[in-house]
């Protein structure tokens, strides 16, 4: 019982709410985020004394990281459906269960955008490991779920 249910929370991504490729959408959350505060900031600081600024401008970067993550998501499902060719579609090993694209990964982009708005300065250094990271994934292992094969963790 508690197998199946750890099975179903962490493994694989065609079958888990959370994969290995969940660490990086927290760091995108992170690294966008910042990018989002940045601009939201530019954009409600000429605002006059305004009731609510503040709130105005969690809910407009709320939407602005929401946007972004499910646009993600829906060139991911084609990408993963061989529209850019069979390479990529080998490359993503299979269609992304629904609840890690509908749900986990567009939350864990926000708690990732959220962290970034209280301790801006991890915004950088994450955004370097987010690239080493997709460096690593992207251009040496041969497919998105390599880890899972070398490491034998699913």
């Amino acid at each position: 019982m508690i197998g199946s249910l750890i099975d179903v929370l962490w493994g694989l991504k065609t079958v888990a709410v959370f994969d290995v490729w969940s660490l990086e959408h927290f760091m995108a959350g992170m690294s966008v985020g910042g990018f989002i505060q940045a601009a939201s900031n530019r954009v409600f600081r000429d605002i006059p004394v305004l009731e609510g600024r503040q709130d105005i401008a969690w809910w407009s970067d709320l939407s602005a990281c929401l946007f972004l993550a499910y646009l993600w998501e829906a060139i991911e499902h084609y990408l993963e459906n061989g529209t850019a060719g069979v390479a990529v579609e080998y490359w993503f090993q299979g269609i992304e269960f629904w609840a890690n694209r509908l749900i986990a990964d567009p939350a864990l982009l926000v708690l990732g955008m959220a962290l970034v708005r209280r301790h801006p300065w991890l915004a950088w250094p994450t955004r370097g490991a987010s690239m080493i990271w997709l460096g690593i994934h992207v251009f040496v292992f041969p497919h998105c779920m390599y880890l899972y094969e070398l490491f034998d963790i699913a």
